[in-house]
């Protein structure tokens, strides 16, 4: 059979992230590359509580469900947003697999072949994957430690007149960065001026560390909202209760959300409504607050120990900052480290990373970067990494 497939499968190209995953899946290397919380501490005792709650109701619980999503559940999340200077109602939301899914519709209803998109340097590269595979162009905007550079993004907005700006300014992937308010602001300003969509995506946004006073208001608070708003939010409950329930929701101006929520219906059908009817019992009878808030300070433990291995190896060359919240370290090494051939060298040692170029949207790709995970490994499993991860440093280093 000569299969004849669409232009579109060219476009795609397998993660980088998912393609060492398999390689650390059946051996024994210690891994610091995907975005992977603590299985660990997963409520699993109040998962299973809340999935026999749903099924105790009776064979209802299993029929198909809401496109939007299980209504129950939309207002559990709306009450949540409510504390955190959100105010919309279950019609301003759709429910997703995932935010990943929430990417992939709003690309598909608001951008056509050539269209631009503007995106932090470096940012997710999975959004890049869909951003690629529906045709956008794709540009890159300078930026610092508090967010997008405004100039480099008023010359952008100006010369490209792209369609949509992708952020994630709280706790980047993979920088681990936060935005200042004021950068929050002047952003939402000139993408407002220049009517350039904005795509926040949040699914690290309550995992802070440090003072507890400091608060990064999403971009989507601080727009009139949801009716006209210029800024579509994401998030999930990846990060926060379990990836397994594959369960996101995406808000935004009302006629945005019908659009997608046609385009899902289309796709899908509608998201697992059993994973959704578990979410809305977990968030009714268990203290998804005080478990986030407990995961929290676990993450911040492992952070702050990753840091101290990486002050205790003082690899020559290597910059590092420490992150504000989130999951990740992103590292700077000497600019002639390829960090592709590194990851080789590591996974002869036994420990995985992810190499930096695969953040970078075009041509402006550095290819001595890489970025670690701290949540995932308890404290034995992060000190064994680094150890084998300074043995390849040293391996690759002397060469220089």
């Amino acid at each position: 059979m000569n299969y004849r497939f669409s232009n579109r499968v060219g476009t795609f190209t397998s993660s980088a992230v998912r393609e060492i995953l398999k390689l650390t899946q059946s051996s024994n290397v210690i891994s610091f590359a995907g975005g992977l919380p603590a299985e660990e501490h997963f409520p699993v005792k109040a998962i299973g509580e809340a999935f026999e709650r749903v099924l105790a109701g009776g064979n209802r619980a299993l029929q198909y469900g809401l496109t939007e999503g299980y209504t129950p559940l939309r207002e559990k999340i709306c009450e949540w947003m409510a504390s955190k200077g959100i105010t919309v109602t279950p019609d301003d939301m759709l429910l997703t697999t995932g935010s990943q899914q929430a990417i992939d519709l709003l690309t598909r209803v608001y951008i056509d072949a050539g269209d631009v998109i503007l995106v932090e340097k470096p940012t997710y590269l999975s959004a890049l994957q869909v951003f690629r595979s529906y045709g956008a162009q794709i540009v890159s905007v300078d930026g610092d430690e508090d967010g997008l550079d405004t100039a480099d993004l008023e010359a952008k907005l100006k010369q490209y007149r792209p369609k949509l700006v992708y952020v994630i300014p709280t706790f980047s992937n993979p920088t681990g960065k936060a935005w200042s308010v004021e950068r929050r602001k002047a952003v939402l300003k000139l993408c407002r001026e220049h009517e350039a969509l904005i795509l926040e995506d949040n699914p690290y946004g309550e995992l802070k560390f440090g003072d507890a006073s400091v608060t990064y208001p999403s971009i989507f608070s601080l727009d009139e909202h949801p009716k006209g708003s210029g800024v579509v939010y994401t998030s999930t409950f990846s990060k926060t209760a379990a990836p397994a329930l594959r369960t996101g929701w995406v808000m935004g101006d009302p006629e945005i959300i019908r659009h997608m929520t046609r385009v899902k219906q289309a796709a899908d059908l509608h998201s697992s409504s059993l994973d959704q009817q578990t979410l809305y019992q977990l968030m009714a009878h268990f203290d998804l607050e005080g478990h986030i808030e407990f995961v929290r300070k676990e993450y911040e433990a492992r952070m702050r120990q990753m840091a101290e291995q990486l002050q205790k190896q003082q690899w020559p060359g290597v910059k590092w900052n420490e992150p504000k919240g989130g999951m990740f370290f992103w590292l700077e090494l000497p600019e002639a480290v390829d960090t592709a051939e590194l990851m080789k060298t590591a996974v002869g040692f036994g420990v995985a990373f992810v190499p930096g170029v695969s953040f970078f949207a075009d041509d402006a790709a550095k290819k001595n970067m890489l970025r670690l995970n701290f949540t995932h490994n308890d404290f034995a499993g992060t000190i064994e990494g680094f150890e084998r991860l300074n043995r390849a440093m040293e391996t690759v280093l002397v060469k220089q």
